[in-house]
């Protein structure tokens, strides 16, 4: 079969030439009915023709006689020349009513999309899929935003293992704005499913990246690289900085910060990453599971971070042989340590004056804010006081009073038979009101299921005279008053 527009060669039954484009407009058969009537038609036209009655018997010698008559070379006329004529014309009239309706019929099925879908369909059923694929690509034609006919056409190309025919459908429908989110999903699934089957998830990635669907990038997110993503904005800071790095997936993320190319053999990230004084270009790359790399994202920073003001100690390191309080002035934001380590803003809040403990000591201290840090201090003291009595016969004294007064019945501090005590603990050497210098013994409380807990209550013993206190603070909790003992 040729195309009668370019000349091409063309498969019997298509609809239009693939070299040019122009439509083949065939003829189909004539319907049932078209056949039926025209078998009536010619039926009645047979009857027509036929003589009404038998030729009547005549006396020979008459009809010779009567031919004599007439000359030799004429013919006898025909009865009735216009009953001829007119079978003629009814015949020829029959004839073009007959082609006029089929033409007729056979246009209007060329031009309907319900025609065309349903003759494909009951090829399909029958598996004539050549048949079906040209009915789908005619209704296409006439229908192009008909999505259900594509996933349907897509189908057939499936059964016929056109991979190419039927992957471009697919492709059309994911693009096709007026997709509803089924069909989306639906399309996406099959094109996954390609590419997967090919191990191709570098296709897979673009296209989950250029998909714009959250579900569905959300159920195929194993397959996905994304671009990491950064916390902060590029550019210039003041203090120190927590760089944090995200993204969608399940895969890892890979940074350099030197400005070289990420990759599986730099440093993995997996905690926020500080930016201290300095310059930097941070380089990320994510990985997915299926071994498929993101983009590189770069980002600058530039970190001139402000010198806070160090802790400025009042007292400073040195002996002492009496007690005093160890203070910073403008102590907010101070941070400090007595083990000798480095102070954090994990360690110890500086909240007001601190007594100096008895013996050798080290403090050290630092001001943090808006992650920024002073230089550190340190001080180191050595409190020996002129004095006999130590802080562990003050405690024993708290105890042996509350023996005496019945508050415990033994000195593990048990006071009945569940198991729970009062014990007495050194807290520190402080000079109370000026008066003299007291030794600080705090009660705690120690519960049957061994749970500590402080009572409240304070005592203090005289560092030289031994003499027993009960503490009162005021709603500041540094401000001492002494009470006489009378009972604990």
């Amino acid at each position: 079969m040729k195309c009668p527009n370019c000349g091409a060669e063309m498969e019997e039954g298509k609809l239009y030439c693939e070299h040019c484009g122009e439509d083949i407009h065939i003829v189909p058969d004539f319907e049932p009915e078209i056949e039926y009537n025209m078998a009536q038609t010619l039926n009645n036209i047979a009857k027509e023709m036929a003589p009404d009655t038998e030729p009547e018997e005549t006396d020979s010698s008459a009809d010779t006689a009567e031919l004599q008559d007439w000359d030799e070379s004429t013919d006898e006329p025909l009865a009735h020349p216009f009953r001829w004529k007119f079978i003629v014309l009814l015949l020829v009239l029959t004839m073009v009513a007959v082609v006029c309706t089929g033409t007729g019929i056979s246009y209007s099925h060329y031009h309907s999309v319900e025609y065309q879908t349903k003759c494909a369909r009951n090829y399909v059923a029958e598996g004539e899929y050549d048949q079906a694929v040209t009915c789908y690509n005619r209704a296409l034609e006439l229908d192009p935003d008909n999505i259900t006919l594509k996933f349907e056409l897509a189908d057939i190309y499936f059964q016929k293992n056109n991979k190419m025919e039927y992957e471009y459908l697919l492709r059309e429908i994911v693009t096709d704005g007026k997709a509803t989110s089924e069909q989306l999903e639906s399309a996406y699934g099959k094109l996954i499913a390609i590419y997967a089957a090919r191990e191709d998830y570098k296709t897979i990635n673009d296209l989950l990246q250029n998909c714009g669907n959250v579900n569905i990038m959300s159920k195929y997110q194993s397959y996905m690289a994304m671009e990491p993503e950064f916390s902060l904005q590029e550019g210039y800071y003041t203090s120190i900085q927590p760089l944090k790095l995200t993204t969608f997936g399940t895969g890892s993320i890979y940074y350099t910060m030197d400005g070289s190319e990420p990759g599986e053999n730099s440093s993995l990230y997996t905690a926020p990453i500080l930016l201290e004084s300095g310059d930097y270009c941070i380089k990320a790359v994510y990985i997915n599971e299926n071994d498929i790399s993101s983009k590189v994202v770069t980002k600058n920073y530039h970190i001139e971070i402000e010198q806070l003001s160090t802790p400025d100690v009042t007292a400073v390191s040195g002996d002492y042989e009496f007690p005093i309080n160890i203070e910073v002035t403008d102590g907010e934001d101070v941070y400090y340590t007595t083990d000798g380590t480095d102070p954090t803003q994990n360690s110890t809040v500086y909240d007001g004056p601190i007594p100096m403990p008895l013996g050798k000591s080290v403090f050290r201290f630092i001001r943090i804010a808006e992650g920024r840090k002073s230089e550190i201090v340190e001080r180191s003291y050595n409190l020996v006081m002129n004095t006999e009595f130590t802080p562990e016969e003050a405690v024993q004294k708290i105890v042996d009073y509350a023996l005496q007064s019945g508050k415990i019945q033994d000195e593990s501090g048990s006071f009945d038979e569940s198991g729970a005590a009062y014990l007495y603990q050194y807290q520190y050497v402080t000079n109370i009101n000026k008066i003299d210098d007291f030794y600080v013994i705090a009660e705690i409380y120690r519960g049957a299921d061994g749970t500590v807990t402080r009572t409240g209550n304070l005592f203090a013993v005289n560092a030289y005279t031994r003499e027993l206190w009960k503490l009162q603070t005021d709603e500041s909790g540094r401000r001492y008053t002494l009470v006489t003992v009378s009972a604990i």
